[in-house]
């Protein structure tokens, strides 16, 4: 069993940056894909950037283009989700997930929400 843990959420100014990680335990990152996905209050959830095994392909909203960055670190079991020139509209709880590499691409998992595993979400507030 893969299990997710969101760190790195809190409250910044517009215009600012976070970083999130998302530190996997259980299982070894390696093989799977993974993505970060939000879910703002009153709304649904949705992919924000999706990340394959090998790092070889990504896929962001176009929301989030040119500000996010994922990138990982199988080493480490991490995977990160680098937001800058941050927005009040990004503000939302933000959830990592994974899926094995072979099931889906990394556009179908972000677009489609196809998981396997969710961590628990980490908050991020957008405000001055």
């Amino acid at each position: 069993q893969l299990q997710l843990v969101e760190s790195g959420g809190g409250l910044v100014q517009p215009g600012g940056s976070l970083r999130l990680s998302c530190a996997a335990s259980g299982l070894a990152l390696d093989y799977y894909s993974i993505g970060w996905f939000r879910q703002a209050p009153g709304k649904e959830r949705e992919g924000v950037s999706c990340i394959t095994s090998s790092a070889g392909s990504t896929y962001y909203a176009d929301s989030v283009k040119g500000r996010f960055t994922i990138s990982r670190d199988n080493a480490k079991n991490t995977v990160y989700l680098q937001m800058n020139s941050l927005k009040p509209e990004d503000t939302a709880v933000y959830y990592c997930a994974a899926v094995p590499t072979d099931i889906t691409t990394v556009q179908s998992m972000c677009v489609r929400t196809v998981v396997w595993y969710w961590g628990q979400g980490t908050h991020v507030t957008v405000s001055s």
